[in-house]
């Protein structure tokens, strides 16, 4: 499910995202339950970030206040019979509206969410969560469009921010 989210978009970088598993949940602008795996998994859209519970898990990422940006390129973690892993990249796109429209085109299903910025297409926050054996995983997209990238029709590097995660109880392979 895409959506335009109801609120402008504020000029923010990739190097501004934080992670964080001990964050309570924030205000979201968009948020989807989906049954996967016998889990429910609550995707949540805070603008240029996001949330998503499933389990024991609250994984953020998010310009956090008193929190440093940059994210790990990996995190992994134990919690009550869970184990859960965290991958993230962050990558110059030298045809950002090529590299948007294969990202949206991985968003286009009704198990997904994601949320365009008014007035700047380029700037868009999606998630999408399937199973795996013992569990699930899910993938978000952060994109930042260059400088004049969709506004002039320049073409510019835009960065995109690609992170994965996985939750699968412990013994699981």
């Amino acid at each position: 499910m895409l959506g335009l989210l109801e609120v402008p978009y504020r000029d923010t970088s990739a190097r501004a995202l934080a992670f964080a598993l001990d964050e309570p949940r924030h205000d979201a602008l968009a948020v989807a339950a989906v049954a996967v795996a016998g889990l429910t998994v609550e995707l949540r859209l805070l603008g240029a970030s996001h949330q998503v519970a499933a389990g024991p898990v609250l994984e953020t990422v998010a310009c956090l206040p008193g929190r440093d940006g940059g994210l790990p390129p990996r995190a992994e973690a134990g919690l009550d019979g869970w184990r859960y892993a965290f991958t993230s990249r962050t990558r110059d796109a030298v045809d950002f509206p090529a590299a948007l429209a294969e990202i949206t085109a991985l968003l286009d299903r009704p198990d997904a969410l994601s949320g365009v910025f008014p007035g700047d297409p380029g700037a868009l926050t999606g998630i999408v969560v399937d199973p795996c054996a013992g569990g699930v995983v899910w993938r978000t997209w952060h994109t930042y469009p260059g400088p004049g990238q969709i506004r002039t029709g320049q073409i510019q590097t835009g960065q995109i921010v690609e992170t994965s995660s996985r939750l699968v109880r412990a013994g699981s392979a």
